[in-house]
């Protein structure tokens, strides 16, 4: 009887709050939505805040209760994952509230918001290199924020991502035995990031590549291609001395210099 009872009242109480949020967004009373909307929202439940939030943002402009109306906007937005919102609205805060205790937190949401938006490696990176600007921007004008370590290795993350998006073009060029384009695809990737993870990966198919490409060679250009590979040899072996590669990449060489041998011989 008694967990009856519970049930009961806990279904009337449920009753009772949809009841209100159903009369609040209904009235015509912009302060009804705004106390109901702030309750939801320190209550968690955004989604529901939100729908009143919107319908009251523009009612409140150039009130003092705009300042904490815009903020709650933006951070339901956040919270509810709609991120190209949140990114948006973060913005505005800034922008219209310079002063506010709440800038910096709204930059930094603002930006986290693109980085949010930004897609796996294989996909179009057009939203990843704005949420490194973004974050970069961040960085720039509140080095001291005490959210300038997470912002960081957020850039560093978004890095990362531009980085194996080049590594595996060049790769695939590997894979698909157009080894010249992979030549030319870690010749790029390795002047653009010297200091990159996937260095030692990349010398490693940049020699597999001109490796391949020399030893299949036509006999015109066999020499010229066998000599490069052997200059690719020597800068992987110079790097990476100790590499789990390097049983791979001296038998390579082997071949490279009794192919080359042998065209000097015939030669």
């Amino acid at each position: 009887m008694r967990n009856t009872f519970y049930i009961m009242l806990l279904g009337l109480l449920m009753l009772s709050s949809c009841s209100e949020y159903q009369k609040a967004l209904k009235s015509e009373d912009i302060a009804t939505k705004f106390k109901m909307g702030d309750s939801l929202f320190n209550a968690g439940k955004f989604s529901k805040a939100n729908r009143l939030f919107e319908q009251i943002v523009p009612s409140y402009r150039g009130k003092p209760q705009a300042q904490k109306l815009m903020y709650m906007h933006a951070m339901s937005f956040f919270n509810t994952k709609d991120y190209y919102l949140s990114g948006y609205q973060f913005e505005r805060f800034t922008k219209a509230y310079p002063q506010s205790e709440k800038v910096q937190e709204a930059a930094f949401l603002s930006a986290k918001s693109k980085y949010m938006l930004s897609p796996i490696y294989t996909k179009d990176q057009k939203e990843t290199k704005d949420a490194i600007e973004k974050l970069q921007l961040f960085i720039n004008d509140y080095p001291d924020s005490k959210y300038i370590a997470e912002a960081s290795e957020l850039v560093q993350e978004l890095d990362f991502k531009l980085e194996k998006k080049t590594f595996e073009i060049a790769k695939q060029y590997n894979t698909i035995y157009d080894y010249r384009a992979s030549i030319e695809g870690f010749d790029n990737f390795l002047l653009e990031y010297p200091g990159s993870k996937l260095r030692e990966d990349a010398l490693y198919y940049r020699l597999h590549s001109a490796y391949s490409l020399a030893i299949n060679s036509v006999a015109w250009k066999k020499e010229e291609r066998l000599n490069n590979a052997k200059g690719y040899y020597q800068g992987f072996k110079l790097a990476y001395p100790n590499s789990e590669k390097i049983g791979e990449v001296d038998k390579m060489m082997k071949e490279l210099d009794e192919e080359l041998q042998a065209y000097n011989t015939k030669s």
